[in-house]
């Protein structure tokens, strides 16, 4: 398959971004760092806008806290501002990844998910172990250079990558 380009103007536009801060907003309207960014959403918007277009975006620190239930693992949230980014950028390169996806996937795809696998007679669904943790940046930055060739867009999911917190350590 051919690399996707020219993705830059996509990501930085304003309905891109719009769109991005209310899906990443969508129920936690009630937190005070969301609702107080969305009572600022145009000149929080045009400030993020400003900065992605120059290249001076940096993501900020992730909070990181430890839940129980179902089972005990660490979660990391981004500042809900990285989350709108995040949206922007997923908002474009969703529709590229999802087309290369074996259609018999089923989690965490839109209009899917696990319960729609279920039209299937055998199924198998897992949860590997500290994946997230796992995960080699480098091998990850390759693997998107592959699939898309603009280059103001992959600095920005570098970008996004570099910044997260550091994981617990993985013991293959």
């Amino acid at each position: 398959m051919r690399r996707s380009g020219n993705l830059w103007e996509t990501v930085v536009s304003w309905p891109n971004l719009e769109e991005a801060a209310h899906r990443a907003a969508l129920g936690k309207r009630s937190r005070p760092d969301v609702a107080a960014f969305l009572l600022e959403l145009e000149p929080r918007l045009a400030a993020l806008r400003r900065e992605l277009r120059e290249g001076i975006y940096s993501t900020s620190g992730y909070r990181t806290f430890v839940i129980r239930e179902p089972k005990q693992r660490q979660i990391s949230a981004a500042p809900f501002r990285d989350r709108v980014v995040h949206h922007a950028l997923t908002q474009v390169l969703e529709p590229i990844f999802e087309r290369r996806f074996v259609e018999t996937s089923y989690a965490c795809r839109p209009g899917r998910g696990t319960s729609a696998a279920g039209r299937h007679p055998y199924v198998l669904k897992c949860d590997i172990r500290k994946y997230f943790a796992s995960i080699d940046h480098q091998i990850l930055g390759e693997e998107l250079e592959r699939v898309i060739r603009c280059q103001p867009t992959l600095a920005l999911a570098n970008t996004i990558i570099a910044g997260s917190n550091a994981q617990e350590c993985v013991d293959w």
